[in-house]
């Protein structure tokens, strides 16, 4: 049963940075304006045509990683062994707890990105909270 979980929380995990990723390297400017409203994504996306040229090839690449990530993850999901998943969901675990802390000390300094950072780390909690559950499911099978 754990094996069966671990699969469908790849997957879900997988496909939603696919989703991420091409929405990233496809449609930069709309995702920002749906994550960040019309103002920040105005200023988020440069002031001059060179400035705005980087920041759209870094985004390209952004999104690009993600969706390698996310077809990475992917393949992951067809696994067997439980001490992989086991080693896997706990580094998944400290990589969102990371992400969240980054966004905590950092991000929430950043005056144009001042009430995002709370949704982002929240979502990145909300993702360590699915592996940390599997973790716990899998001990209690373990151990029963």
């Amino acid at each position: 049963m754990g094996s069966y979980m671990f699969s469908v929380i790849c997957i879900l995990h997988a496909l939603i940075l696919i989703t991420c990723g091409s929405l990233i390297m496809f449609h930069h400017n709309e995702t920002y304006v749906f994550g960040h409203g019309v103002e920040t994504a105005a200023k988020l996306s440069g002031s001059t045509p060179h400035d705005q040229l980087l920041i759209q090839i870094s985004n390209s690449f952004a999104g690009l990683l993600l969706f390698v990530v996310g077809f990475l993850l992917f393949m992951v999901a067809f696994v067997k062994d439980t001490r992989f998943h086991n080693f896997f969901a706990k580094g998944c675990v400290s990589l969102h707890v990371s992400m969240a802390l980054w966004r905590v000390i950092f991000e929430r300094r950043l005056e144009d990105l001042a009430w995002i950072w709370l949704r982002q780390a929240v979502g990145d909690i909300v993702l360590a909270l699915s592996w940390f559950f599997f973790l716990v499911y899998t001990w209690r099978e373990k151990y029963d």
